[in-house]
Formats: C-alpha cells, structure tokens, sequence
C-alpha cells in the first residue's frame, strides 16, 4: 500500500496577507485548493494512505477533506501541540510503513509521485530528495583574479547553475531513528544529521514543472501557470 504524508501544520507567513484567515494549503489554485490537487495527483498514482500533519487551523482541514473518501482515498490527521517544523512530526505518526513519501502541502507539480517512490523503494534507499535545476545569475561582470593580482579570465553577468529539494522526500522508516521526539526538527537537521553520520542520502533531479507556492509572486504564477499544468498532470 502507498502511503505519503503531507506537512500541512505551518502558518504560511511568507504569502501574507493571503494566509491570514486561511491556511496556506488551502490557497485555491483557480477552481481547487493545492492541497486538493496534492491529494487528487496522489490517488491518481495509486496512493491509498494520506496522513496530513496539521496545527494551525487544523479543524478546516478536518472539515473540508474530511477521511477522503470523496477522492477514493483514506485521509487521516496527526495534530501537533505545537510546531514541529517538517521532519519532528514523523515521530507522531506510529504505523508509517517500510518505505513512505513526504511532501509540503503547497507544491505544484507533475513529478509521478508513483515512479518516484518505487525508484526509492526498489533501490532500497534510505533517503531521496526530489530535487529541481535553477539557476542564480550575477548582475555584474565576474573577475578572476590571479595570487598575482593579473586578470586571468573575466565573465560578464554569469548564471550558475544548482539543484534544489522540492520539498518531495522518499524515505525508509529507519529515518526516524534520527528524529527527536517532543521537539521540532526540520529537514535541514535532518540532512546534516545523516550526513555527519555517514548515512546515505540521494537526490533525484526532476526535469519537469514544479514551483513552491511560498510567496504571493508564486501564488500568482502558480494561478497563472494552471491551465497549461493541470493538462500535463491530466486531473
């Protein structure tokens, strides 16, 4: 069975004022929520288990999804008495299986949630990151300089290219070993952890749409993106 939790519990801050009365997984993208079609993408990919931690306004949650069955799919909550960040929650939830997915509530993507977890799953990884290409460019022209203090080469406004995590994991149960109970943890703390103790952690580059709604200039694209990415997720 296909399980995938989805961090819902966060106030949103960074998309005010939007977020002020409503959680920021509940932002409509046009005519649904983007929790909505989180949920709708997983069921579409054979996922039958969703468990949503939430704190903040945790019982619009409960009322608008309900146990899923609107969606053929189980939904279930795991409430935090206070904020756990991303990765402290999975110490509340005790039937997670071998393998699982987790994700942030406000992703808009046509990752296959599906392929990417069995990937994970028959690889037997205990950790992967779903990871986009972005690129930072430099509004000046780059000198590179010599210990001689000669000019050896010279680049006008260069980009770099670098990966990002999508805030879309697929991890092993032995992962939580890692976590602290009772105390918030996030995902940073967690790569350095494993890292710092040898552990291995993959990361998985996805070539295609995804855009983290954090901020009102991605809500916006994310509102103008939808009618060409809900043809390519086919909901």
């Amino acid at each position: 069975m296909k399980r995938a939790v989805i961090l819902a519990g966060g106030r949103g801050t960074r998309l005010r004022p939007y977020t002020v009365s409503l959680p920021k997984p509940l932002m409509p993208i046009v005519d649904h929520p983007i929790l909505e079609i989180i949920i709708r993408q997983l069921a579409r990919a054979g996922f039958e288990h969703v468990t949503l931690t939430v704190n903040y306004q945790a019982e619009i949650f409960r009322a608008y999804f309900g146990d899923g069955s609107k969606w053929r799919i189980r939904i279930d909550y795991s409430l935090e008495a206070e904020p756990l960040s991303t990765m402290g929650p999975l110490r509340l939830i005790p039937d997670l299986p071998d393998d699982f997915l987790v994700m942030n509530g406000d992703v808009l993507t046509d990752l296959d949630f599906s392929v990417f977890l069995s990937e994970h799953t028959q690889r037997r990884r205990l950790f992967t990151i779903s990871a986009a290409a972005r690129e930072q460019r430099i509004d000046y022209g780059v000198l590179h300089v010599g210990r001689d203090g000669l000019l050896s080469a010279f680049q006008e406004k260069p980009t770099t290219p670098y990966l990002v995590s999508m805030g879309i994991y697929a991890l092993n149960r032995r992962v939580v070993d890692w976590i602290p109970s009772g105390c918030s943890f996030g995902f940073d703390e967690l790569i350095i952890e494993l890292l710092a103790k040898g552990q291995p952690v993959f990361v998985q580059p996805h070539d295609g749409y995804w855009l983290d709604i954090g901020r009102p200039d991605d809500y916006e694209k994310a509102v103008d993106d939808w009618p060409r990415v809900s043809k390519e997720i086919k909901l």
